[in-house]
């Protein structure tokens, strides 16, 4: 079965979710994976499913029935990544600090320059309790080619965590 990758952003509100899954339902699909948040007031989200080939035109159609609702944009060509996986290992990396521009810039250039990959990130800032201010987390997970230096890697991480003024935790799994 064709894997779809949707892309879906609303207004948050109770219901669009079920809606959402109530038009992959209805055309034979399968819900197999999604990563959902509300920002801001907004909805967002990116969930892949399966319909089945014969009904894939008129799922297109359907997704359009949402509107008003969530608007859905329909990627085909999801990629398998199991055997990249496989021969990569995986860092988790945990950063905390004073809020201020740049500090996810900074970061994502050292991980593209390796040639890194971010599967998934999630960043928040909250209230400093004693210093006043904002601090900045952030959680990226990243995959790391077999062939790549890990300790170089780290080192140049551990660099620019200095230069930030942020802390750093690196885990490998």
């Amino acid at each position: 079965m064709p894997r779809l990758v949707l892309t879906v952003i609303g207004d948050d509100r109770a219901g669009l979710v079920s809606s959402l899954a109530d038009v992959i339902a209805s055309y034979g699909g399968n819900w197999e994976e999604s990563q959902m948040a509300e920002l801001a007031g907004k909805f967002a989200g990116i969930v892949v499913v399966t319909i089945p080939p014969e009904r894939f035109d008129a799922f297109l159609s359907a997704t359009r029935t949402l509107e008003g609702l969530l608007e859905v944009s329909v990627h085909t060509g999801a990629h398998d990544r199991a055997k990249a996986d496989q021969e990569s290992t995986g860092l988790t990396l945990a950063i905390l600090g004073n809020d201020r521009p740049g500090i996810v810039h900074e970061l994502s250039t050292v991980l593209s320059t390796h040639g890194l990959s971010i599967e998934r990130m999630t960043t928040n800032t909250r209230e400093a309790p004693m210093a006043g201010g904002l601090l900045f987390e952030a959680t990226i997970d990243v995959r790391v080619p077999p062939q790549l230096d890990f300790a170089d890697i780290r080192a140049e991480l551990e660099r620019i965590a200095a230069e930030l003024v942020v802390d750093l935790e690196i885990d490998r799994s």
